[in-house]
Parts: C-alpha cells; structure tokens; sequence
C-alpha cells in the first residue's frame, strides 16, 4: 500500500482501513486494529490488543499498548481501546488495563496527549480532555470529560477528575478533583472554579450562578462538607449542582480544600 513506508512493520493479524497512514519504521502488532482517516508517524510503536479508532494523529515515538507497569501483571487478556479525532503526540505512553483493574485501558474521542504524556493501565479518559507535556496518570484513574490536566503533573492511582475540572502545571493530585473546580499545589488543593471553562461551554450564565452558589455553601459556608452536599442533592434542580454534589458525596479518596 502506498500509504504506508515500506520500513514498517505490519505483522500478520493487523486490521488496518485502507487509508490509514503509517510512517517509516514503525511497528504494529498482530492484535492491532486502526480506524479509517487514521495516520501514525514514523518510529511508533503499537501493539497487544489495541483498538485505535477513526481520524486520529499518532506523532513519532508514541508507544501504545505496551504491557503495564503493573510487577502483578502476567500476561492477561487485556486491551487498550482509543476512540477517534484524537492527537497523540511524541514519545507518549499507553498501557492496556490488568486483570484486576478491569483488563482494560479505555480513551474517548476528540482529546490531545501532548508530548510524554503517561497513561497507565485501567485509566478510563472522557472525550475532549487536553493533556499538556508529561502530564502522567497512573494506574485506575478517571477523567471525566472536558479537563485540562497541565504540564508536570501526576494523578495518584484511583483518582477521578470530574467534568470541566482544571489541574495546574506541576501539580501532584492524590485526592478526588471535583468537576468545575480548578486545583492546583503539591499537595493540590481546590483554588476555585475553573470560571473561563464554565463561560466558554454554558451558555446559559444562570447556570453558572447556580454552580457559583453552591460552591460558596460547599468549601465557604463552614459546614461540614458532605452534609453540605447532601443537601444540595435534595433541594437543587440544577443539573450541575447536583453532578457537583454527586460527585462529592461519592467520592472514595476525598477531596482536597483548605477549609476557610
């Protein structure tokens, strides 16, 4: 095939569409699966059970679905699906998922992985998330969709980040990062709402008064923050106050805030 060098590597198994672009030297397993539209540079990497979907942008060095780093890890059937529109840049790295973490790795559409960005295995990544330089999240984490996690920050194993949250560069997050709410620290703490997110994707602006609101009862009021939550659930209509407050009174690591 003309689109494709003829230094790669293409093993017997690949199901590759017929306009999908690969570059010299790379090398794609016999598990391997690639969407249409979808064009891998020069010296990639990519094997095991990895599903690849339509239209991505995969930049020279990514190594996609290499083993995890995980020393319980014995050679399971696992997998690393990544959905479509995405751009994954240089010298990233994807691990498929473990046995005991779901056996699988599973990336959403419309995102950008910039430049050795680490996703370990069992992370689970929303749709349109943007990944800055050596962002690196570990195994069994959960991004929800709409984050900005930004350069030289690290995700602690089962951590989530909810929807529209912001991480600021060089930030070590260990606890729950609830949604609309930016963070920021070593440790990361919540230093407000991510407000340029909010304008930039509600449109309606009592939305985001409604979303104001409740922060102020939740990290300002002085009590106690899951009674605050509670009763939120309970007595707001909105639907974003009470994804907030869900994800709140759910929350299995916590949530990191210097109470005022």
């Amino acid at each position: 095939m003309e689109n494709i060098h003829k230094t790669a590597i293409i093993e017997d198994g690949a199901v590759i569409a017929d306009d999908v672009i690969i570059g010299a030297y790379s090398i794609i397993g016999p598990k391997v699966t690639i969407g249409s539209g979808t064009t891998i540079a020069s010296h990639c990497v990519i094997e095991g059970k990895t599903t690849i979907g339509k239209n991505n942008t995969i930049f020279s060095h990514a190594a996609l679905g290499t083993i995890p780093q995980d020393l319980k890890f014995a050679g399971e059937d696992v997998e690393l699906i990544i959905g479509d529109n995405n751009k994954i840049r240089e010298f990233t790295l994807f691990n498929p998922g473990t046995k005991g973490g779901g056996a699988v790795t599973k990336i959403g559409n419309g995102n950008l992985f910039m430049g050795y960005t680490h996703v370990a295995h069992d992370c689970i990544i929303g749709d349109n998330c943007i990944f800055a330089n050596v962002a690196t999240l570990a195994g069994h984490v959960e991004v929800e969709d709409n984050v900005v996690v930004g350069g030289l920050s690290a995700i602690h194993q089962f951590c989530k980040l909810g929807t529209q949250s912001m991480i600021g560069g060089g930030s070590i997050v260990v606890q729950d990062i609830p949604p609309f709410c930016n963070t920021e620290g070593n440790r990361a703490t919540i230093r407000g709402l991510n407000l340029t997110g909010l304008r930039r994707r509600l449109d309606n602006r009592a939305d985001i008064d409604e979303i104001k609101k409740a922060y102020r009862k939740l990290f300002e009021s002085g009590n106690p923050l899951n009674d605050s939550a509670k009763e939120l659930i309970e007595n707001s209509t909105n639907e974003y106050v009470i994804k907030l407050a869900q994800f709140i009174a759910n929350t299995k690591r916590g949530i990191p805030f210097t109470r005022k």
